[in-house]
């Protein structure tokens, strides 16, 4: 429950709402902050308010942890990227609240506003966790609800970079003289082109999986909003609007792929990250088409980068395929169910069959490692073990070709 909760990934080994009382709920939703916006971002603005001066050390870490490419700015940037998250989450609470209790009858108040911001944060912070046992099932034809928590779930997964960006380009246009323009980095740009493009192929292919399935007998403005939701959903937060064993093998595995692919990278979210899959396409492409560099948006994507993407993505499908192996040996449970479930622990995702309580000690561990390295980012944890010794380049050797293929 400690990993799964600050890697905001969801999975539980038993019911939140048969154990957890009210000041539970409250003390998840503050590892919610935890884990959603990292220790770095936390200390960094608790120091702030303290007035302590910040070293040079400190701000080499916040621009690891926030992937920013130079040092000037670093604690303003994590200063005001906490600063919107939060409001974030203050003013869709008071707007979820007010809508419960004037919208949905809901009696008392004191519920409305206690649902309302629980329902805020879980889907700033992309957390799955199910305190009501029945996730937010009941609003599941309310589609002013539903394309709320869309938003605030793609918000969340955006990219902690994406927002500050987008921020400084809305004080620029309010600012702007005549001929100045704000030109977006190229990391934002790939951040925001392949979360919409993995957004709406995750829809389309949740719409023709299931149009004869679960889909059937609703309407195509119901079928579309709930393929929306879980095109959303898997890959970030996690949040249910149907019994997962309503659906189909083929959605399991397309469920399971976008939880593979997660989040943006420096959001709340986890998985292999959204820009790795994306650098890793327009290599195969640009492999294809016959070209030596990978150009898109008039830059050229570095060797560095691609090769970074190449290794991490190999890794993650290696410790994921591993993963598998292992629950299929130990776990008496389906292969449907091992794949959702250890793709959901890798994507911090939190969608189950249900098999999470039932699992061996082993499984357990299994899962633990998966959560916390998806939280993290294969990336990192790789830095571990790569060796900080200086290549010696006065000298390379010969080439020779392979067979490949």
């Amino acid at each position: 429950m400690a990993v799964s909760t600050v890697s905001v990934t969801g999975l539980t080994t038993f019911p939140l709402h048969e154990v957890y009382n009210n000041y539970g709920i409250i003390l998840l939703e503050a590892l919610f902050q935890i884990g959603g916006l990292g220790i770095t971002m936390l200390a960094t603005v608790g120091m702030v308010l303290a007035r302590k001066r910040i070293t040079l050390h400190q701000r080499q870490l916040i621009q690891i942890d926030m992937n920013q490419p130079r040092l000037s700015g670093t604690v303003r940037l994590a200063y005001s990227v906490f600063g919107l998250m939060m409001m974030l989450q203050f003013v869709f609470g008071i707007l979820f609240s007010l809508y419960l209790y004037f919208e949905r009858g809901y009696a008392h108040i004191s519920k409305a506003f206690f649902e309302g911001f629980y329902i805020a944060i879980s889907a700033v912070t992309n957390a799955g966790f199910d305190v009501t046992g029945t996730s937010i099932m009941p609003f599941k034809h309310d589609y002013f609800f539903l394309t709320t928590v869309i938003f605030l779930i793609g918000v969340g997964g955006i990219g902690f970079p994406v927002l500050t960006e987008l921020r400084e380009w809305a004080g620029t246009r309010l600012k702007q003289k005549s001929g100045q323009k704000f030109r977006f980095s190229l990391f934002v740009k790939l951040a925001v082109f392949f979360a919409l493009l993995f957004f709406i192929l995750g829809t389309l292919l949740i719409l023709f999986s299931e149009t004869r399935g679960a889909f059937a007998h609703r309407s195509l403005t119901d079928k579309l909003m709930t393929a929306m939701f879980y095109s959303a959903s898997t890959r970030n937060a996690g949040l249910q609007l149907d019994s997962l064993s309503t659906f189909n093998t083929t959605t399991m595995l397309i469920f399971s792929l976008l939880m593979f692919i997660g989040a943006s990278p420096s959001s709340v979210g986890g998985g292999v990250r959204t820009t790795t899959i994306g650098i890793l396409i327009l290599y195969m492409y640009s492999f294809i088409r016959g070209r030596r560099n990978v150009n898109i948006f008039g830059r050229q994507i570095g060797q560095e980068d691609i090769q970074k993407a190449v290794v991490v993505v190999n890794l993650s499908v290696l410790l994921c395929g591993t993963a598998i192996l292992i629950l299929s040996a130990t776990e008496k449970q389906t292969l449907t169910a091992l794949i959702l479930e250890v793709t959901s622990a890798f994507g911090t995702t939190g969608l189950s069959l249900g098999i999470t309580g039932s699992l061996s000690i082993v499984g357990k561990w299994v899962i633990i490692i998966l959560m916390f390295i998806g939280r993290v980012g294969m990336l990192y944890m790789l830095m571990l073990f790569v060796s900080k010794r200086k290549k010696d380049l006065s000298y390379s050797f010969p080439t020779e070709r392979v067979i490949i293929g």
